[in-house]
């Protein structure tokens, strides 16, 4: 086991905004008694619910959890409004609001604007390093204060997946929240980027906080098989959901697929494979085995469950999910010493 699997190994969880703020919290409550030490919670403005919102309520429902959108993005926030609203989440659940941004996907299509570029990626996350930390930035030539904010700042970290971003995240970001798969050649593979672009600035590598996706499907054999087979909606293989850049991971475990390949061609051998290279598929059991094996083979510290979910079923709460992981998975989790 490597040294960064020396300590405890950190779980959280996606909870989409998928019911009222109320009911919300009270959900996360339940993730939080079932061992669970995060919520991720998407930002999705056309659910004509806030992410920030939701936070605030699960702060007054929680003690412990680490509470952070899953993800915002830097399109339709300004740096100062994403800032200003971590550091209130923070005044509700001091030390544990954490922010995390990407260039943009549902809220920002459903806005009709552009992603933002990766030069306008790094500026910000750097202005929001700069108000989280000091209360300080600058932004296009324009000065930005921020009076009140964490204590002991917050982190801010990029969602990425593809090797640019990596790259990116490992030069302006506290941490890289990372979706390779979890095979250790994939896991390494995607290290390096993030290394590179530390590298590039001058910073150590060990000094960035990593936490891996894990896509969480509890069924059968036949279940985890029918997300690889399937799609997320019309036009877009689940694989390729949401990033096309999940085919190049599996390429590095030794699973090609064709950038154009269609679900219905891959055949059940390869799609175990895919599943047991890409995240936690079948039983509560199969998937708590699982994740322990990726604890030992890539030192993984931080997780962030996924739950595997269709377009149609992009806001359901995962609550099969947070029973198996309550049941079965944090159990193994702390019988193993992690």
């Amino acid at each position: 086991m490597s040294p960064a699997a020396s300590s405890r190994l950190e779980v959280g969880i996606r909870i989409p905004l998928g019911a009222p703020l109320p009911e919300l919290a009270a959900f996360a409550a339940e993730a939080e008694q079932a061992g669970l030490d995060g919520v991720g919670v998407p930002d999705h403005h056309h659910t004509g619910r806030d992410a920030f919102m939701a936070l605030a309520a699960m702060a007054g429902r929680t003690e412990r959890v680490r509470l952070f959108p899953a993800t915002s993005n830097v399109v339709t926030r300004h740096p100062l409004v994403l800032a200003a609203l971590t550091s209130s989440v923070d005044e509700l659940a001091p030390g544990r609001a954490e922010l995390t941004v990407a260039p943009g996907f549902l809220s920002v299509e459903k806005a009709g604007e552009p992603r933002a570029r990766r030069e306008r990626l790094r500026q910000v996350v750097l202005a929001l390093r700069g108000l989280l930390g000091e209360g300080r930035a600058e932004l296009d030539g324009h000065p930005l204060e921020l009076f009140n904010r964490p204590a002991g700042g917050s982190r801010v970290t990029v969602l990425a997946s593809g090797p640019r971003l990596l790259e990116l995240a490992g030069e302006v970001a506290d941490g890289v929240l990372m979706l390779v798969g979890l095979h250790p050649e994939s896991v390494a593979a995607a290290r390096e980027h993030v290394a590179i672009g530390a590298r590039r600035a001058g910073r150590d590598p060990a000094e960035i906080e990593e936490t891996l996706i894990v896509p969480f499907g509890v069924g059968d054999a036949a279940g985890a098989r029918a997300w690889i087979q399937g799609w997320f909606r019309p036009g877009q293989p689940w694989l390729r959901y949401p990033s096309a850049s999940n085919l190049r991971w599996l390429g590095h475990a030794g699973i090609t697929l064709d950038p154009d390949y269609h679900p219905d061609d891959v055949d059940d051998a390869t799609a175990d494979r895919v599943a047991d290279a890409f995240g936690l598929f079948g039983s509560a059991e199969a998937c708590a085995e699982r994740l322990l094996r990726a604890r030992e083979e890539t030192g993984l510290s931080r997780a962030f469950l996924f739950p595997a979910h269709s377009w149609d079923t992009t806001y359901h709460l995962p609550r099969a999910e947070v029973r198996a992981f309550g049941e079965v998975v944090g159990p193994a989790l702390r019988a193993a010493g992690c």
